[in-house]
């Protein structure tokens, strides 16, 4: 068994090129499943079959595994039966009809509309770097933009008469409507600090850093994090978490999903259909704190 493992391993690495970190992991899901056979007086892994292994998943799961451990052992005991498959060891796969069990989503983290009043108060506008940070999450939180779609926004991708941004994603383009609030931002970053901070006059990015140079993405980082802390908001923010908000915003105030779907640029609706699992457990938690028999 133990030679099995090493060729095995060798093969992940020599063949798939896989980094070390990988190839331990494998290493470890795969001697963790040797030593649950050997328990059972199973020294050859060709006698298993796919009994065996809904027995072992079962074992992993009546000693508390989370089912992302789970699914992770799965994959890499998958992977050892398809290299004894391939080379013959044995007949059969016994994994190839297994399902992998289905991971939980993780809620995002949101905040609350009391939260974003207060992160987005804190940019004050009495210097240009104010008056940038004050436009960055005013429009953040009004379109629920990526911070990467943030940061390669170009002058001429905004409207500010019309009311709309552009934003492209490889050959996908959208338009995304942005509030008052945030073009009142934008028109006053535009026309009191960006100018001031450019250095060259033809530069196209909309939001610079002091360099005048596009603005990255770990310096947003760095923006968000110094706000967050001068609220003393007690959560987890990160770059996304704005774009979160925004879309389970909306959804409590009655958007549908699929005008949700559009604004973010999800290709795919099921990448929306989690913050609807925000607001039923919103609706769940309400009930709970207000109905007298809950």
């Amino acid at each position: 068994m133990e030679a099995l493992i090493q060729k095995f391993i060798n093969f992940l690495e020599r063949d798939k090129r896989l980094s070390l970190n990988t190839l331990q992991s494998y290493r470890r899901d795969i001697e963790q499943y040797a030593t649950y056979l050997q328990d059972l007086n199973l020294n050859n892994i060709s006698n298993t079959n796919k009994t065996t292994v809904i027995a072992y998943l079962l074992h992993l799961q009546k000693k508390g595994r989370a089912t992302s451990t789970i699914s992770r052992n799965l994959a890499s005991i998958r992977s050892l039966y398809q290299y004894m498959e391939k080379n013959k060891i044995i007949e059969k796969d016994p994994t190839s009809e297994l399902e992998s069990p289905k991971v939980e989503k993780k809620l995002p983290q949101i905040l609350s509309t009391q939260e974003v009043e207060l992160l987005l108060e804190q940019p004050k506008c009495v210097d240009l770097k104010g008056f940038r940070d004050k436009a960055m999450l005013e429009l953040l939180y009004a379109t629920g933009i990526r911070v990467s779609e943030l940061i390669s926004l170009n002058v001429s991708d905004i409207n500010l008469e019309m009311g709309f941004i552009k934003c492209n994603k490889g050959s996908r383009e959208r338009m995304i409507p942005i509030g008052s609030i945030a073009v009142t931002s934008l028109q006053e970053y535009l026309n009191k600090a960006r100018e001031l901070l450019i250095q060259k006059n033809d530069e196209k990015s909309l939001f610079v850093n002091i360099n005048g140079r596009r603005l990255t993405r770990q310096g947003f980082w760095k923006i968000i994090k110094q706000y967050k802390n001068q609220a003393k908001i007690n959560k987890d923010i990160t770059p996304h978490t704005l774009r979160h908000s925004f879309a389970a915003h909306l959804l409590e105030n009655g958007a549908d999903l699929r005008s949700i779907q559009e604004m973010l640029g999800h290709s795919d609706i099921s990448s929306t259909q989690i913050y609807a699992q925000i607001a039923k457990n919103k609706i769940k938690e309400i009930y709970k704190k207000t109905h007298p028999r809950a």
